[in-house]
């Protein structure tokens, strides 16, 4: 199954739009769902309502960005043969750590068994990349009852914007730093709406246990899924170790020659130094 028209997708994503609603409300009342054809970027477009007052909780998706945003000011090209799409809610976590991972636990196990997550916000299958995430956060309320059940406005709280590109169809790796990989590969014949939902409630119900008990909580489950486990990598400022999976608060542990160092999502990029380096993965 190929990527679809514009028109053909936006049709297939608004008819589930019901069906996640139906099944994410109860955990999340006053969510609305929305579905566009197109807009620069949903991650943008829910900030910028935010900073108008508009705080409730708020699913949406488009069918094509035109100014889809990555992690560190990287574009995130996105089109039909993609599902984009990015959630906006009010969270007061006790501790942010690993929110990120936290994302990529659902998002991964919400998919497929075989999905890895390559630390902080990627999703990957077989040394490619098959989808990104960004995480947004600002401190400005709306004068409701937040979603997550905490008083908007209570110290910690913030407006939080998720946002998720998953490469559904096949795509071109011209312009890519890293070959795409896509899910019909492990799903034949699934649509960008039939991921959102799969993806949507457990994201959601996920997103609520991080606020409760913390990253973890969800550690062991990520600690199944980390791509760099055991592997030789290079950060962005040119240290070079061995990933030693990642801490209690979601930071990457790295062995470096002066020692093992907690390296956070703020830092660095990372990278597998060498890509089939697989011996001690898994």
């Amino acid at each position: 199954m190929g990527s679809l028209e514009p028109s053909t997708a936006v049709h297939a994503l608004g008819s589930v739009a019901e069906s996640i609603w139906l099944a994410v409300e109860p955990r999340l009342p006053g969510l609305s769902v929305e579905v566009l054809p197109q807009i620069d970027s949903t991650n943008s477009e829910l900030m910028r309502r935010a900073r108008a007052g508009q705080t409730t909780p708020t699913l949406l998706v488009a069918a094509s960005q035109s100014a889809g945003r990555g992690r560190l000011g990287k574009r995130w090209r996105s089109d039909a043969s993609a599902l984009t799409f990015s959630l906006g809610l009010e969270l007061a976590p006790a501790d942010w750590s690993g929110l990120s991972l936290a994302v990529g636990v659902a998002v991964a196990e919400a998919l497929h068994p075989t999905i890895q997550i390559k630390w902080p916000n990627d999703l990957w299958l077989h040394e490619r990349k098959l989808a990104g995430i960004l995480v947004e956060t600002a401190s400005f309320f709306s004068s409701s009852s937040s979603s997550s059940g905490t008083a908007s406005g209570e110290p910690g709280a913030r407006y939080t914007v998720i946002g998720i590109g998953i490469n559904i169809a096949p795509r071109a790796a011209e312009g890519l730093a890293t070959p795409p990989a896509w899910l019909q590969e492990l799903v034949p014949g699934i649509s960008a709406a039939q991921t959102l939902e799969r993806i949507a409630l457990p994201l959601v119900v996920t997103l609520q246990a991080f606020c409760l008990s913390g990253f973890a909580a969800l550690a062991e489950r990520y600690a199944a899924r980390d791509l760099l486990s055991g592997r030789s990598v290079q950060l962005s400022d040119d240290r070079t170790g061995v990933a030693q999976g990642v801490s209690a608060n979601g930071a990457l542990l790295l062995r470096a020659a002066t020692g093992l160092q907690a390296i956070t999502s703020a830092e660095v990029s990372v990278r597998p130094s060498a890509v089939h380096d697989l011996a001690k993965a898994h």
